[in-house]
């Protein structure tokens, strides 16, 4: 089986939190930080799997797709290639258009959002996808980026694209209060501070022409209320339920822009 290999980062997502703590409860926060690491781990490795191909082939009239930003996006968690979520969403527009997709997926298990600018420099010149899909923000809420930083990094990705004559999508970044295994006050500090990111994303990219799903909105309670279901092993990335229900909140925002 074909894999990408990239660093995961989870493991590091209490560290930046902790960083951004009350002074007064840090003794506190980094005893819950080793509990949460512990807790996390690495079960699923450094790999996401590849499903870059054309799906839906007999119906010709390709459609390409691209899929860029995160470990969410690239897929982490998912038990079969045809489980991540850039395959979910190739398949199923296929099925709906009657039309071929071609997935490239160029998201990178770990990203920040200052990664979108290299991601899109391994694409040739010559490239150019119906449809980009972007999701990124958790890795800088738990490094802590500022999020006007964070932020401007994903306008000018969404920005080259359109640039091209790309429609894009736009995942904001899902609310980190789903994380069960990071102990409070930890979770209530990153589900905060994430959707603060949310909304500065939403805000910066709707301008450009970008189609927006808020994830925490949309998927967000069932990841909160189903966790045992919706998310893998490590507790932080989404299982292959996780990425179904995440695909179906994005679908009809990507068959707008197939339409666009």
């Amino acid at each position: 089986m074909n894999v990408r290999r990239r660093p995961v980062t989870s493991s590091l997502l209490v560290a930046g939190l902790v960083t951004g703590a009350a002074v007064g409860g840090r003794d506190l926060l980094r005893r819950q930080a080793a509990m949460a690491r512990e807790l996390i781990g690495k079960p699923l490795g450094e790999e996401a799997l590849v499903a870059d191909r054309t799906w839906k082939k007999k119906y010709g009239d390709r459609i390409d797709l691209l899929v860029l930003g995160d470990s969410i996006a690239a897929g982490l968690g998912a038990e079969e290639p045809r489980q991540t979520l850039g395959a979910r969403l190739a398949r199923k527009v296929g099925k709906q258009t009657h039309r071929s997709v071609r997935l490239h997926t160029a998201a990178v298990v770990g990203a920040e959002s200052s990664a979108l600018a290299g991601q899109l420099a391994t694409l040739p010149a010559s490239y150019r996808p119906d449809v980009a899909i972007v999701i990124v923000g958790g890795n800088d809420v738990t490094h802590r980026v500022p999020v006007a930083e964070s932020v401007a990094h994903l306008a000018e990705c969404v920005a080259a694209l359109r640039g091209r004559g790309v429609e894009v999508v736009v995942g904001t970044c899902p609310d980190l209060a789903a994380l069960r295994p990071v102990p409070q006050p930890l979770r209530t500090i990153g589900s905060r501070a994430s959707r603060q990111l949310a909304s500065a994303q939403a805000r910066a990219v709707q301008p450009l022409g970008a189609h927006v799903v808020s994830l925490a909105d949309t998927v967000g309670r069932l990841f909160v209320e189903h966790p045992e279901a919706m998310f893998s092993l490590d507790g932080f990335h989404p299982s292959s339920l996780g990425y179904k229900r995440t695909a179906q909140a994005l679908l009809p925002h990507v068959l707008e822009a197939v339409h666009a």
